[in-house]
């Protein structure tokens, strides 16, 4: 079943992020899928931490920038805008160099609140990190 409110595409979810902080560590969206968003991260000198790791935090980033745009995509723009309102993620794997790709799903699309799924995997889709991440759905004023 399809989720997204509206014409959604790899490039158009790519021009949100334009001049923002995505477009600062590389992510890049590569597949819109029913119900699913997944973008990739570079590993390297913007996402790493001084031991050498992707820094927890750019993990952090990831997940809520593919969650965060996949819950504005299930809202109609004109009307409704979500923010973030909690994250949560859990580290299971560190990466040193190579992409991280995430994917979002929806657990939950309501009128207030959005809570979201996201794994991050290593280009051997061995599992670097999970994270729930729960929006709040505005009413734009």
């Amino acid at each position: 079943m399809k989720i997204w409110h509206g014409d959604i595409n790899v490039q158009s979810v790519n021009d949100r992020g334009k001049n923002t902080m995505s477009e600062h560590l590389g992510i890049e969206f590569t597949e819109v899928g029913e119900d699913f968003l997944t973008a990739r991260m570079p590993v390297d000198h913007r996402t790493k931490q001084p031991a050498g790791i992707m820094h927890g935090g750019a993990s952090c980033v990831l997940a809520e920038t593919i969650g965060s745009t996949a819950a504005n995509c299930c809202v109609d723009r004109e009307k409704f805008y979500c923010v973030g309102l909690d994250i949560n993620t859990n580290h299971i794997r560190p990466m040193r160099e190579g992409y991280v790709i995430g994917t979002a799903k929806p657990f939950h699309i309501g009128k207030t609140t959005q809570v979201w799924g996201i794994e991050i995997i290593n280009e051997e889709d061995q599992l670097v990190s999970i994270t729930r991440l729960t929006m709040a759905v505005l009413k734009k004023t």
